[in-house]
């Protein structure tokens, strides 16, 4: 194994070259997702004054540093961050993101704790913007989401003293043998971790194995999957309501398909077409992965003779009835979820990893996935011990299960019921992560 210093000097010599060769898609990728250029400097450490002033009104002696890379890990630190501040009401939290859509979930959370939470983006990993940013916040500790760790960050809050954690730490088996192929060079990183909070019992071993100190890994439960604080906003669903009421889908029953990735769209939409047939009723929603496929994934379905709609343009003027919406815009899934019959999980039949499956089942809903859902085993072996979920092994046979379960509604609350049942194992893992880092602060 290298040492710690030897590990930064060759991360530091490749981290340019890997920037420099990342950043023309990465600009491109930040411009399609509403990213905006003001937001460079942020990634220097360089803040405006009105985000200095929002920094400043934030407590000093009780403030912590969160990171979360995007949307998924966003919404684990937005459940952290409020139960953190029900049982520590005086805290403060910067809480920095990487990808635009991350950032404006963030943002909205600033939006809603002024003076407790304050949103920036993601500095970049280099060492003298980790020296300049840390000596600006002085956080009590740095709190990094599920698998994101900073070699330089983590070095130098170790030298400040400051205690860096990982919470909501996942590992897949996949992940895990990535890692391990350079477990000489990251293991004197994650060395460093002062406390990794995991969620399942088999992830303790896998981050021991990565150089992380068994008396400092601690099994919490998964936030994610927690049912506690995973409501809908009832002001969210309500306006959807509106919505789907004045594209007359409010009444019917629902298809959603969500977090779908490039092919799946045309490919569920055209299974939906044969189920209209026998279901003429039935309505679908697309919830593409990244919302800025909107315009794209309209044009694919209009392709197969559908009439869809994109959501950013239903409002009271021009909007009329339709049997498919496409929704291009963030931040509402959940809530999108809440007015579905049937929620197929995308990237799980023309992609690897899948999508996370939790938050529909935690609202109720009979949910199906393909055979690609390798990113959430654990997750996916609890529903099926519970009969809690639907899995298929290809679209064929999604065909028949939907049409199957469309015609049975006890059936499909029978499974809903069994997953929602089997996440409660999950229960109270937000409040004990939180009860965690406060203690830990104190």
């Amino acid at each position: 194994m290298l040492s710690r210093t030897l590990s930064l000097v060759i991360y530091n010599a490749l981290l340019p070259l890997a920037l420099l060769f990342m950043a023309p898609a990465a600009l491109i990728k930040m411009r399609r997702r509403g990213g905006q250029w003001s937001d460079f400097g942020q990634r220097l450490g360089f803040w405006t004054a009105e985000r200095r002033q929002a920094i400043a009104t934030l407590p000093k002696d009780r403030l912590i540093w969160m990171h979360a890379v995007s949307v998924g890990e966003v919404g684990v630190a937005r459940k952290l961050i409020l139960e953190l501040l029900r049982q520590s009401p005086d805290q403060g939290v910067v809480l920095t993101s990487t990808t635009p859509t991350g950032h404006r979930l963030a943002q909205e959370l600033e939006q809603a704790k002024p003076g407790r939470v304050v949103a920036l983006c993601s500095p970049l990993d280099l060492p003298f913007v980790a020296r300049r940013v840390l000596k600006q916040l002085c956080p009590r500790q740095i709190v990094l989401v599920e698998a994101e760790v900073w070699p330089n960050m983590v070095a130098r809050s170790t030298a400040l003293g400051i205690p860096v954690s990982l919470v909501n730490a996942r590992l897949s088996a996949r992940s895990e043998r990535g890692y391990r192929r350079f477990h000489g060079l990251i293991s004197p990183i994650f060395a460093m971790l002062d406390h990794v909070l995991v969620q399942e019992p088999e992830d303790v071993q896998r981050w021991a194995s990565l150089g992380v100190s068994v008396n400092r890994i601690t099994m919490a439960g998964s936030i994610k999957y927690d049912p506690q604080g995973a409501e809908p906003n009832p002001a969210q669903v309500a306006k959807l309501s509106q919505l789907l009421r004045q594209i007359r889908l409010l009444e019917r029953p629902l298809l959603l398909a969500a977090s779908t990735h490039p092919g799946e769209e045309r490919a569920i939409a055209q299974i939906y077409q044969r189920l209209q047939i026998k279901h003429p009723d039935l309505g679908f929603l697309v919830v593409p992965r990244h919302y800025e496929r909107g315009a794209e994934v309209m044009t694919e379905l209009q392709a197969l003779g559908l009439r869809p709609l994109l959501r950013s343009r239903v409002n009271e003027l021009s909007a009329g009835p339709t049997d498919v919406l496409i929704v291009d815009s963030t931040g509402e899934l959940r809530s999108w979820t809440e007015h579905a019959t049937i929620v197929v999980m995308g990237k799980s039949f023309l992609a690897e990893g899948g999508q996370n499956p939790a938050e529909a089942v935690m609202v109720g809903k009979l949910v199906v996935y393909g055979p690609h859902m390798e990113n959430f085993l654990p997750l996916v072996s609890l529903l099926a011990g519970a009969r809690g979920a639907l899995q298929v092994a290809n679209l064929d046979e999604l065909e028949r299960t939907l049409d199957a379960m469309l015609g049975r509604a006890s059936a499909r609350n029978t499974i809903a019921n069994a997953g929602r049942e089997a996440l409660q194992r999950h229960h109270g893992a937000t409040a004990k992560t939180a009860g965690f880092l406060l203690e830990w602060q104190s």
